[in-house]
């Protein structure tokens, strides 16, 4: 019924989490790659308002499809109350129930898979940075 309010909020609390975020970083840190001596590659640190973007597509993409879904079964309406179960005390009931395990369920499941993501990058990002701390192997 409305469980796509839940994830619709948390996207809106993390784009202006991101937009602030984004005024008060720096420029990112760049790490130089060596393969081998023959080739330098410049890699940069990703920055935590582009992670953090991540978790707003995510959530955002989400979000549109769930409220398609219920503007297909009728559910949302583009008339007052917008939601048909706001129209009767019984149905919000059931609606506000619904918000709170299936919406948060979701939106839980949504971050969860977007700390996954983080620990991948940080992963990544700290064997390039042991790559380029360590000597390179010298031919002779």
């Amino acid at each position: 019924m409305a469980c796509f309010l839940v994830p619709v909020t948390e996207a809106i609390v993390t784009t202006i989490a991101t937009k602030i975020i984004e005024k008060r970083e720096k420029e990112p840190e760049s790490v130089s790659l060596s393969t081998g001596g023959e080739s330098a590659e410049t890699a940069v640190k990703i920055p935590f308002s582009r992670k953090l973007k991540w978790l707003n597509g995510l959530l955002w993409g989400g979000s549109a499809l769930l409220a398609f879904e219920h503007v297909w079964h009728g559910e949302v309406v583009p008339w007052f109350p917008f939601l048909t179960a706001a129209a009767d005390p019984a149905d919000a009931a059931e609606m506000l129930h619904e918000m709170a395990t299936a919406g948060v369920a979701m939106a839980a499941f949504v971050t969860v898979v977007w700390l996954v993501l983080l620990g991948v990058s940080r992963l990544i990002e700290k064997r390039a940075d042991k790559e380029t701390s360590s000597p390179a192997p010298s031919e002779g």
